[in-house]
């Protein structure tokens, strides 16, 4: 596959979510010793500071926090998909993910349901994007 656009840099703090992605499920970091579940992933609770991270599989599910309508493409990539939305979305678990908006209608709305989509871009990489869940 080619694909011109810039990709996540992997590393192994952030090797669980993008394997999780590539099966199509959206995986969070979870704290057992105090229940914080956060993205993105780091090397302890910042809660509890308990170094015992594990990876839940999340809901994929949230609701429309904000979003922007981008006019330029500050990469070239990105100029065959302008105008393009970037969102935040506030996961059903609690954390705010930033990602893509894909086919969603002109009439948004803050609080609006969303559910996430699976973009595989590369062989190697998929991406998480959402889009506006049915109601």
């Amino acid at each position: 596959m080619s694909y011109n656009k810039p990709l996540p840099r992997i590393d192994t703090l952030n090797k669980p979510f993008w394997d999780g992605a590539k099966q199509n499920k959206f995986l969070l970091q979870h704290c057992p010793a105090c229940g914080d579940t956060r993205f993105p992933p780091g090397p302890i609770c910042p809660k509890c500071l308990s170094d015992g991270q594990t990876w839940i599989e999340a809901a994929g599910t949230g609701v429309l926090e904000s979003w922007v309508d981008m006019h330029r493409a500050y990469w070239d990539g990105f100029k065959d998909d302008l105008p393009y939305r970037v969102c935040l979305v506030r996961l059903t678990e609690g954390p705010v993910v930033a990602s893509n908006l894909v086919n969603s209608p002109d009439n948004l709305k803050m609080g609006m349901k969303v559910k996430v989509v699976f973009d595989p871009v590369t062989d190697e990489i998929t991406l998480p994007k959402f889009t506006i869940a049915e109601t």
